[in-house]
């Protein structure tokens, strides 16, 4: 391509782009290097030219005008085409993908990825493998989809000890708890409408099982401190079990519910999470609804920031795609490599994952406690024997059921252990009926 600035022309750098997948996020990422290579050249200084996309499919119409030429069934034929420097691979999942990202990266090509899940199970041998060949992998889009929080980690806030991030990562529970909130409406019937929308999938396990959010939280921990945790270590909780008998009363606390991934770390000690929490209406996480995503990062320097927008969908997942290979093609136009070695593991040997019982926190509780006297008082005091203190409680006599009243109580700081062996001692005593309610509170 032909750029002219002011008195000069030139012919700049052209970089060749394969994509493997050519699904939702494959075609937003298509149409946007072809709608936009002209813009991209003059920004970059590099001509990005899509060259190959390889699909099962190669016939259904995905509302882009790819030359036939492009399109292939041979994942291999587009690795193996030595004019593509850069292959994007939006598969999905971790089988065939990882087989072709490995191979890519074999193969001394770079590569671009959304997909979280190969990241957080496979991230070690991948990013070893790029190391190896000494080529960039990218993924800014596995955690955000749109919000740039992998750039903002690796560059943005690189001078930071990163303290602490809360992240609601997953549009699909989002939207699911800000209508059961604002509308009054069972988890069940919100997610059937979910799916009709095409906000969850047919099997939305992934997604209100939490392990969706958990993946990422992983990914966030090895930016972060250099440590990546197994899926198997980390502590999750999903919204499958909410009630919104439970949304309804954190508000009238004045909190609202949400998926948080909760990373963290203290002396030698991170903390990675996921659980349904209450957040206070005062803070800026509050106030993300629908399928909207953010992260809310704290760094020894930069203090609080936050980094919000859509984190799922064709455009905001193919803009931070596209985004990831602006950066490699420049990289390659001046003959280097950046990301190579994508995590650093310096964290490892001198960090620890922090037992999911050591982590403090307030909590929410909501018990069926008997209709009689003295029954709370007794909770108060078993709940007080293991040093956790209430700050506040609420008794909804209006609705009690098969003479059982629920019972509300927030409580201050304390260990997640301490408190189980509370409610293994309460729930014991047979003044409750039902299992009491647990969510963390920040």
């Amino acid at each position: 391509m032909q750029i002219r600035f002011e008195h000069e022309r030139y012919e700049m750098k052209q970089i060749g782009v394969g994509i493997l997948g050519f699904g939702t996020v494959g075609a937003g990422v298509a149409e946007g290097l072809l709608k936009h290579r002209t813009v991209l050249a003059e920004r970059l200084d590099v001509d990005i030219v899509l060259k190959k996309i390889a699909d099962l499919d190669i016939t259904t119409d995905r509302g882009v005008d790819v030359p036939k030429d492009a399109l292939t069934t041979d994942a291999l034929a587009v690795i193996s085409d030595p004019g593509v420097q850069i292959v994007v691979e939006t598969i999905g999942g971790t089988g065939i993908a990882r087989t072709l990202v490995l191979k890519a990266l074999e193969s001394k090509k770079c590569v671009v990825t959304a997909n979280k899940k190969l990241l957080a199970e496979y991230g070690r041998e991948i990013f070893d493998t790029a190391a190896a060949n000494n080529v960039d992998i990218y993924f800014g889009a596995s955690v955000g989809g749109g919000i740039p929080i992998i750039r903002v980690l690796r560059e943005g806030l690189a001078g930071n000890d990163i303290e602490s991030i809360d992240g609601i990562l997953n549009g699909t529970c989002n939207y699911i708890l800000t209508r059961m909130e604002n509308e009054g409406l069972p988890f069940d019937v919100v997610l059937k409408d979910a799916q009709k929308l095409g906000y969850a999938e047919a099997n939305p396990s992934l997604d209100i099982d939490g392990f969706d959010t958990a993946h990422k939280a992983c990914i966030l921990a090895a930016l972060a401190y250099g440590f990546q945790p197994r899926l198997d270590e980390v502590s999750v909780e999903g919204i499958r079990t909410l009630q919104g008998e439970d949304v309804a009363y954190a508000a009238a606390f004045g909190y609202r519910i949400k998926l948080l991934a909760r990373v963290a770390k203290s002396g030698n000690e991170i903390e990675v999470g996921v659980a349904p929490t209450l957040v206070p209406m005062t803070h800026m996480l509050a106030s993300v609804n629908d399928a909207f995503n953010a992260a809310w990062v704290k760094g020894d320097m930069s203090d609080y920031t936050m980094y919000y927008g859509r984190g799922a969908g064709r455009a905001p997942t193919a803009s931070t795609v596209i985004g990831d290979i602006g950066d490699i093609a420049r990289n390659l136009a001046h003959g280097e490599t950046r990301y190579s070695r994508a995590v650093k593991t310096y964290g490892e040997g001198r960090l620890a994952l922090r037992p999911a019982g050591e982590i403090s926190s307030r909590f929410y509780l909501r018990f069926a406690v008997v209709d009689k006297a003295g029954a709370f008082g007794e909770i108060a005091t078993i709940l007080g024997r293991h040093g956790v203190s209430i700050s506040a409680a609420s008794q909804k006599d209006e609705n009690v059921r098969r003479g059982f009243v629920p019972v509300v109580v927030l409580t201050h700081e304390a260990k997640a252990a301490e408190l189980d062996a509370a409610l293994a001692e309460i729930k014991a005593s047979r003044v409750v009926g039902d299992d009491p309610v647990k969510l963390r509170m920040i």
